[in-house]
């Protein structure tokens, strides 16, 4: 398989989580958003809607949209499971992922924020939108994985929960939010950095990742 992603991308970060944890093989092919490449025609023919991710099956079909593909993944290989294996536990953990990935996670990518920009906002709005969707997101979902959570957000393995979780996290601490109050949620964080599916899927370790700043 090949995962056209971008290594800062939410979307593209939960998804592979999820194919780590999966224990799947996959190829990585950067998309650069900076640089606009999501809107070239050779990527519009693999996904119309010009965006990150879309995972490239063995046999040339293309998934798209990485509630999808977490579905797909979640069928066709179902262990480990990332779903609980009741309906209602299911139904749970997809409401915990649509409080990141419908609420917030897409009112703080890139396109949104630069038509918060062409509005006339400077870094600082731009940053305080961020914060304050990323601060409402997490005063949800902290009680939510407060009630259902063990180690992680649902019971004491990682699920769907979790792929949503840490990329909302890492782009909390890009806009500068103060995590301090949501310690559920940043030992949750504390534990996914040392688990080799969650490492290994982080923005700093992918192929096209900025280098450190010196």
């Amino acid at each position: 398989m090949i995962l056209h992603g971008y290594w800062r991308s939410g979307a593209s970060y939960r998804t592979r989580i999820a194919l780590n944890l999966k224990g799947l093989a996959y190829d990585q092919q950067p998309v650069d958003l900076r640089k606009g490449e999501q809107s070239a025609e050779t990527y519009r023919g693999l996904s119309g809607q010009a965006l990150v991710p879309a995972l490239e099956l063995d046999d040339g079909q293309v998934l798209v949209q990485s509630p999808a593909i977490l579905e797909w993944l979640e069928e066709t290989h179902p262990q480990p499971p990332l779903l609980p294996r009741s309906p209602r536990d299911r139904a749970t953990v997809r409401a915990m992922c649509a409080v990141i990935g419908c609420d917030v996670q897409p009112l703080n990518n890139l396109r949104v924020l630069k038509a918060v920009r062409a509005l006339g906002a400077d870094e600082d709005g731009v940053n305080r939108w961020a914060q304050g969707w990323i601060e409402q997101a997490f005063n949800i979902f902290a009680p939510m994985a407060r009630r259902h959570g063990g180690d992680w957000c649902f019971g004491d393995t990682p699920t769907l929960a979790d792929c949503y979780l840490i990329p909302q996290i890492y782009s909390a601490r890009r806009f500068g939010v103060d995590m301090s109050g949501w310690t559920n949620l940043t030992a949750i964080e504390a534990r996914a950095a040392d688990h080799p599916a969650f490492a290994a899927a982080h923005p700093d370790r992918q192929p096209d990742a900025d280098a450190p700043a010196s």
